[in-house]
């Protein structure tokens, strides 16, 4: 196949349109910060916590809603082995999103944080928290490698453009404008790629319904045709892991910091919480076009096709089923619209993940451990460093695997077994403390390792109940294992915080081997103590406000 020139074309409008929103939102924010009284940390990481409501939503939606959750759910949907009732994707983001804005948002806002970290470093000490930011980290690379795969596969497939080249050019994009307006910038070209991501897929729809290679979708629901059906079971045995990977999807987007950013960002608790649940239902909307997406795949007669036998599941390209299907069951200018739409998702998602490792490592490593004397110039440069320095390994690891699953889940599972219970206990347990976290921390990273992961080869030294080969082969844990991973450090962490106050507090042990300072320690304050929070009434007035200027962003 040639090069597309005309679908190249329309990619490098979409870039130009992209990139100048950037630099128009990079610009706007220069005024804003004119008339902003707080540091230029606070209005590069959280657009001076004044972010416009519609546009806070948007920006919410469109961090979640990237190239791995369009092409993952496809892939799931397609795949024989899983089939719909595993692309659990959009269901389990309701969750998170009502969580976080009925319980998470609240202790957040209130103590006025500048990342998710904050609570860690106050409450635990610099060391501890050094570690805790690891995890954090590690999964934000992920993020971005996992969704520049997206976009380098599709790009491949239709525009038959390199691999590398669609990765770096994408990359290269997302780098400069993030690294021109901070939040500003991610949040208001996040409104155009929220945009560009609902009309492209909900146009290609109606195509590949009605495409003549495939049959009815609502015939191979149920019934066996050129594959197993679409819809996909959960068997007796295989529930343990369908609840595994709903609680991980579930809870462990809430220990992303990205999340955090656009809660922390709103101007008031309300408008927070407004965020979270608009958010969500636009999640399970723009879910429905991939779903679709698959089930068309999977019911399609792929020999009567130019793409030929094997069938792409057999040819191991599971993961690029989406741009498939566009290139092979859709005219040539629907699937240039359709790779718009995965072009724009990935965007969405790569700069959220950008700015969130560049706020832990100029935050938390350098402000707060590294030079507490920095300036708000010299931080700039510092939180630009760092968005490089994420972008690019983040762009390497995509050479490494092609699944968009595999960094999907890898990333995300990190945040739930590790993350998720640190953040529960320091938030909301007055009792957690330096040596509880250490304790949780090591079970969660030994237990993790131990349980094996089959996505990255990792076998399992600890076989759980109902471990087996799965249907591919492939040794894998039927039990909620990482569930129970999870449980085992938020106990422990309980636990050994316990212990450990009881010690030093009855002087059990001497002061002196009290590392972590659990008798002296205070109860954690905000960043800024003197910064009260705001009495309910001028929230309610301050969201009122804010849905008056929805209409003129």
């Amino acid at each position: 196949m040639a090069l597309n020139v005309p679908g190249l074309a329309v990619m490098a409008v979409f870039y130009i349109l992209i990139l100048g929103t950037g630099i128009w939102a990079s610009l706007r924010s220069k005024k804003e910060e004119k008339k902003f009284k707080g540091d230029g940390m606070e209005m590069t990481l959280l657009a001076g916590r004044n972010i416009n409501l519609l546009v806070g939503i948007f920006t919410l939606t469109a961090t979640w809603v990237g190239g791995g959750f369009i092409l993952g759910i496809a892939e799931a949907t397609y795949n024989p082995t899983l089939g719909a009732v595993w692309a659990l994707m959009p269901v389990p983001y309701v969750l998170t999103f009502f969580l976080g804005g009925f319980f998470f948002a609240k202790p957040m806002r209130e103590n006025k944080y500048l990342t998710m970290m904050d609570p860690f470093q106050q409450k635990y000490g610099n060391v501890l928290s050094v570690l805790l930011i690891i995890p954090a980290l590690v999964a934000d690379v992920l993020w971005v490698a996992r969704t520049l795969v997206s976009l380098g596969g599709t790009m491949s497939v239709i525009l038959d453009l390199s691999y590398v080249y669609s990765i770096v050019i994408s990359s290269v994009v997302a780098i400069i404008y993030t690294l021109l307006g901070g939040l500003y910038s991610v949040a208001y070209t996040d409104v155009i790629q929220l945009i560009l991501i609902f009309i492209s897929l909900w146009v290609c729809v109606p195509f590949l319904l009605t495409n003549p290679h495939s049959l009815d979708i609502s015939l191979t629901a149920y019934n066996q045709t050129f594959q197993a059906p679409w819809v996909g079971t959960v068997k007796l045995d295989e529930a343990g892991k369908w609840f595994d990977d709903f609680m991980l999807l579930a809870l462990g987007g809430l220990a992303y910091q990205a999340f955090y950013q656009r809660i922390l960002s709103a101007s008031s608790y309300t408008q927070a919480q407004v965020t979270c649940f608009a958010s969500s239902a636009f999640c399970l909307v723009l879910g429905i076009p991939s779903v679709l997406v698959g089930a068309v795949a999977a019911s399609t007669d792929w020999n009567s096709t130019g793409y030929g036998l094997p069938t792409p599941y057999e040819r191991d390209q599971a993961g690029s089923i989406l741009p498939i299907a566009l290139q092979y069951l859709t005219p040539a200018y629907i699937s240039v619209i359709g790779i718009g739409a995965v072009a724009a998702a990935v965007m969405s998602s790569m700069d959220s993940a950008l700015l969130s490792s560049a706020s832990l490592l100029s935050s938390n490593i350098y402000k707060n451990i590294l030079r507490k004397q920095a300036s708000d110039c010299e931080m700039q440069w510092v939180i630009r460093i760092s968005v490089v320095v994420v972008g690019m390994a983040g762009t390497a690891l995509t050479f490494l695997d092609s699944s968009v699953l595999v960094f999907w889940l890898v990333g995300v599972d990190m945040s739930y077994t590790i993350m998720f219970p640190q953040l529960v206990c320091i938030l909301f347990c007055k009792v957690s403390n330096g040596y509880g976290a250490s304790v949780g921390y090591m079970i969660a990273i030994i237990m993790r390792i131990l349980s094996g992961e089959p996505l990255i080869g990792l076998p399992p030294a600890i076989r759980f109940p109902g471990c087996r080969l799965d249907a591919e082969g492939v040794l894998t844990q039927y039990f909620p294992f990482r569930t129970t991973i999870m449980v085992m450090s938020l106990v422990s962490i309980l636990l050994f915080s316990w212990l450990g106050s009881i010690v030093f507090k009855k002087e059990l042990l001497s002061e002196k081997w009290d590392v972590f300072r659990i008798k002296r320690k205070q109860k954690p304050v905000a960043r800024a103590t003197d910064d009260k929070r705001i009495n309910s009434d001028n929230e309610e007035a301050s969201t009122a406000r804010q849905l008056l200027d929805t209409t003129s962003l």
